[in-house]
């Protein structure tokens, strides 16, 4: 039992506020540590059941790695074509439209990692990995200064047909992680597509091209008027998508356009 004077000690004399607050930093400090402990345990558990795993070789990933092994990460196919103008990205539209810079992130072979990559993120809706990539290829790209004079993010457009079936555009997905990363504008709305054009898988160059002649409209040319725009897509095959794509922009004054995809075929 406590005494009358040491009850009246206690009253009369309350703690210091330093070693209150001392007590609750040690009580919040406690409780955060077991909640970080609970929540380790919990993931741990079901990764037993439900393991993330390799996008590319579909091996169960270990603590700290995303979206990638290891082994998968170190050897993705990157083609550097960001560090020199004279590449095959850019080759491929010599002689046809003019653009300033082009460049594509990796290799795109059937069942590469390239194709896999591209597949997570087109057909199997891995926005997350979409993202991802683009602020990845983003802090690769700014190293070389491939961004430098760019006013403009534009993703190839979807027409709203295809962007409903499918719920979102990879190409906008992946743009928003570039634009993260390199902190330009990105610009959704005034580049657009008239025409729900059927796939271009299993089409020839000539067929692609009457395929994407006239799909793309622009809303205001003085937006774009004296900027340097860098058109972004997923995969570089032909060309003809973003051939379409460089002759609508072309409408608009003083323009300068560039080019980005995450692969090329």
């Amino acid at each position: 039992m406590l005494s009358e004077c040491t009850l009246k000690l206690i009253i009369t004399e309350p703690a210091p506020m330093e070693t209150i607050n001392s007590a609750l930093r040690r009580h919040y400090l406690n409780a955060y540590n077991w909640g970080k402990f609970f929540i380790t345990l919990t993931k741990s558990f079901l990764s037993l059941f439900y393991p993330k795993l390799c996008v590319i070789c579909g091996e169960p990933l270990v603590e700290g790695e995303d979206f990638f092994c290891l082994h998968c990460f170190l050897n993705l196919p990157k083609t550097n074509y960001h560090l020199t103008k004279d590449n095959l990205a850019f080759d491929r539209f010599l002689g046809k439209v003019p653009i300033e810079k082009a460049a594509s992130y990796l290799y795109y072979n059937k069942a590469g990692m390239g194709q896999k990559l591209v597949a997570e993120i087109k057909y199997r809706g891995n926005i997350y990995l979409g993202k991802w990539l683009g602020q990845y290829v983003a802090k690769d790209f700014q190293k070389s200064g491939f961004f430098e004079g760019i006013d403009y993010l534009i993703p190839v457009p979807l027409h709203p047909q295809k962007y409903k079936k499918r719920g979102f555009n990879q190409s906008e997905i992946i743009a928003q992680g570039i634009t993260d990363v390199s902190h330009i504008p990105l610009e959704t709305r005034n580049l657009y597509r008239t025409k729900a054009n059927t796939s271009q898988t299993r089409k020839g160059v000539y067929e692609r091209w009457l395929n994407t002649t006239g799909n793309f409209k622009i809303k205001d040319k003085q937006l774009f008027a004296g900027k340097h725009v860098l058109l972004i897509d997923d995969v570089l095959t032909t060309g003809s998508t973003l051939e379409a794509c460089i002759i609508c922009l072309l409408e608009t004054p003083g323009i300068k356009i560039s080019l980005l995809t995450i692969a090329i075929a």
